[in-house]
C-alpha cells in the first residue's frame, strides 16, 4: 500500500475565489486517473458547527449521510466526485478547540500548559492525517477556509508548514490567489499574489503550485514573472478563469495540466490522461441546450448560496432534460393573495424551499394554494412540503387555522408537529431528525414513477413532522401520502394523484445529487415542468 499523499488548498487576497471548487477539480482529475480521493474542510470560525449559522451570512447548511452539518463546500465536493462525505470531512475550529478543551479537562495533559502550539495544531494535525491513516485513501485534499493572514487561521498554516516538513514529498500545497483587472490602467495587476504569497512564506509555508483566479487571460510572461517573484516552477502556475459553468473547472485545470504537476511533485506515474468521457457528455448536453425551462424558486433567503445545492440539483436536471433552467428566486415575504398570479406568470414550475422559522411562511402558503389550484408542476422540500400541507388543509380539509405548532403554538389543528420522543430535548440541535434515513415509496405514486424502486434513502434536516392524526383525512380529500419511514411510520412525501405534477418531500432530495447521478425527483420535476 502506497502512502497517503495529502494536498492543501488555500486562498489569499479575497475569500470566495472558489477554492471548494478547484479542491473538487483536482479530486475529479485524480480519481479519474484511478485514485482513491477524499476532500476536507477546515473551517476555522469558532462554532462547532454551521448548523446555527444564518445562510445569507454563510450559504446552506449541507448535510452529510451520518447526519452532520457541514460547509456548502462538502456539497461541491460530493457533487463532482460522486463520494459520500461524513462528519469526519468538515472541521471547525469549534470542534478543534472543544477536542483539546475536553482532553484537558480530563487531565489528559497532566499539568502542561495547553497552548496553541503544539496542543491546537496536533489536533488539526490528527484529523488531517486520520483520512489517510483510517481510511486509507491515496489523496486527502484539505481546503482551509478564510484567507490567508486572518488570524483565525493562523493555527491551521502553522499545522501545514508542520505537516509538509514531517511528510516531505507526500504533501503538496495548493495556493489559490485574486489577479485584479484594473480598469483605468487597462492591465490584470499580480502585485497582490506576490504579496499573499509573501504572506503564505512568512508564516512558513512555500507554495506549490499557485492557481490564479482571474476574468482576463494571462499572459506567458506575466505567468513568469509570478513564478519568479514566488519561488514557484513555472509549470505550477495555472490560471483559472470566470467559465460559464463551474463543472468545466476541471477540464480547464487538466488542459494546463494540473493533475500532471501534482504526480510529478509527489513522485507518482502520470500515464495516460483520462478523457472524462461521461463528464464531457454532461457538458456537451448542457452548452448544446438551447430551449429554456423556467423555474421560480419560493423562498425567503435572496442569496443564491443559501439554495446551492437545489439551484445545482435543477441545473443538473435540465441538462439531462436537454433544457438551460432559467430560475428565478420569488421572496416568500413580498407575496399576497393580490399579486401572486401576476408574481408567477409564465413560469413552467414552482419550487417551495425549505427554511426555518416563521418568516415567509404565508408567502409559500399563498404559492402552494395558487400553484395547487390553476395545476403548475409544483415542489415542495422540507418546510416547503409542510406549507403545502398547511395549505392543503385550510383550503381543502376546511381548518382554517391550521399550522405547523413550530410557527403557531395555539393552533388547534396541528397538522405538523413535533413527535412526542423529541419534545423532552432542549439543545437546538438535538432534536433535528438528522442524516440519511430509509423510506418506502407507494407503487404507482409520482415518487415512485421517478425513484424507479420501492426502497429510498435520502437525508433529513428538520424539527417539526407531519401529525399522522390527520392522515386518513388527507387521503380522503385527495392528498396522498405516498413514501413513509419504515422505522417510525413518519411521513416523508405527500402528492396529489389529480394533479399534472403536486410533490412535497420531508427530506432533503438536492443533498444526494450529481453530476453523473442527478436525483430523480428533480429530474422528473423539470420533466414535467417542460410537459406544461
Amino acid at each position: 500500500m502506497a502512502e497517503t499523499k495529502y494536498i492543501f488548498v488555500t486562498g489569499g487576497v479575497a475569500s470566495s475565489l472558489g477554492k471548494g471548487i478547484i479542491s473538487a477539480s483536482i479530486g475529479k482529475l485524480l480519481q479519474a486517473r484511478g485514485y482513491n480521493v477524499t476532500i476536507q474542510k477546515f473551517d476555522p470560525y469558532i462554532n462547532i458547527d454551521p448548523g446555527t449559522l444564518n445562510p445569507h451570512e454563510h450559504g446552506e447548511c449541507y448535510v452529510t449521510v451520518d447526519g452532520h452539518e457541514a460547509d456548502l463546500d462538502l456539497g461541491h465536493y460530493e457533487r463532482f466526485l460522486s463520494i459520500e462525505t461524513t462528519k469526519a470531512n468538515n472541521i471547525t475550529s469549534g470542534r478543534i478547540y472543544k477536542g483539546v478543551i475536553d482532553k484537558e479537562r480530563r487531565g489528559d495533559y497532566l499539568g502542561k500548559t495547553v497552548q496553541v502550539v503544539p496542543h491546537i495544531t496536533d489536533e488539526i494535525k490528527r484529523n488531517v492525517k486520520q483520512m489517510g491513516n483510517k481510511y486509507k485513501y491515496d489523496f486527502v485534499i484539505t481546503e482551509i477556509g478564510g484567507t490567508v493572514g486572518d488570524i483565525e487561521s493562523l493555527p491551521y498554516i502553522e499545522s501545514i508548514r508542520q505537516l509538509k516538513w514531517e511528510l516531505g514529498r507526500n504533501a503538496v500545497s495548493v495556493h489559490l490567489t485574486y489577479v485584479p483587472y484594473l480598469a483605468a490602467a487597462g492591465e490584470l495587476k499580480t502585485k497582490p499574489t506576490q504579496h499573499s504569497v509573501q504572506k503564505l512564506q512568512s508564516l512558513g509555508v512555500q507554495p506549490d503550485i499557485l492557481v490564479l483566479r482571474t476574468e482576463h487571460e494571462i499572459t506567458t510572461e506575466m505567468r513568469n514573472k509570478v513564478a519568479l517573484f514566488c519561488n514557484v516552477d513555472k509549470k505550477a502556475v495555472v490560471q483559472s478563469m470566470d467559465v460559464p459553468t463551474i463543472y468545466e473547472v476541471p477540464l480547464k485545470m487538466q488542459e494546463q495540466g494540473l493533475d500532471v504537476t501534482i504526480l510529478e511533485k509527489v513522485g507518482l506515474p502520470v500515464g495516460e490522461t483520462p478523457s472524462l468521457g461521461p463528464w464531457r457528455e454532461f457538458l456537451g448536453r448542457r452548452n448544446n441546450a438551447t430551449e429554456e425551462v423556467k423555474i421560480g424558486l419560493v423562498g425567503k433567503y435572496d442569496l443564491q448560496d443559501a439554495y446551492k445545492s437545489i439551484l445545482e440539483a435543477l441545473s443538473q436536471a435540465a441538462t439531462y432534460n436537454d433544457r438551460k433552467a432559467k430560475i428565478t428566486v420569488f421572496n416568500s415575504e413580498n407575496l399576497t393573495n393580490e399579486n401572486i398570479a401576476e408574481q408567477l406568470a409564465g413560469m413552467d414550475g414552482i419550487m417551495i424551499c425549505p427554511g426555518f422559522g416563521q418568516r415567509g411562511v404565508e408567502g409559500k402558503i399563498i404559492a402552494a394554494k395558487y400553484c395547487r389550484e390553476h395545476n403548475i408542476p409544483t415542489f415542495g422540500i422540507c418546510l416547503g412540503m409542510q406549507m403545502m400541507v398547511v395549505e392543503f388543509a385550510r383550503n381543502v380539509l376546511g381548518y382554517t387555522n391550521a399550522h405547523s405548532k413550530e410557527m403557531d403554538e395555539k393552533t388547534s389543528h396541528n397538522v405538523i408537529d413535533i413527535m412526542e420522543e423529541q419534545k423532552s430535548i432542549t439543545d437546538m440541535g438535538g432534536t433535528m431528525r438528522l442524516g440519511s434515513y430509509e423510506c418506502v415509496l407507494s407503487q404507482g405514486s409520482k415518487a415512485f414513477d421517478a425513484y424507479q424502486k420501492e426502497h429510498i434513502q435520502e437525508r433529513h434536516r428538520h424539527r417539526y413532522e407531519f401529525n399522522n392524526h390527520y392522515k386518513a383525512e388527507f387521503e380522503k380529500n385527495g392528498m396522498k401520502c405516498t413514501g413513509i419511514n419504515p422505522e417510525s411510520d413518519l411521513v416523508e412525501i405527500v402528492e396529489i394523484p389529480s394533479h399534472k405534477w403536486y410533490v412535497g418531500v420531508q427530506y432533503h432530495p438536492e443533498y444526494g445529487s450529481t453530476v453523473l447521478n442527478p436525483n430523480p425527483l428533480f429530474l422528473a420535476f423539470v420533466k414535467a415542468a417542460i410537459t406544461k
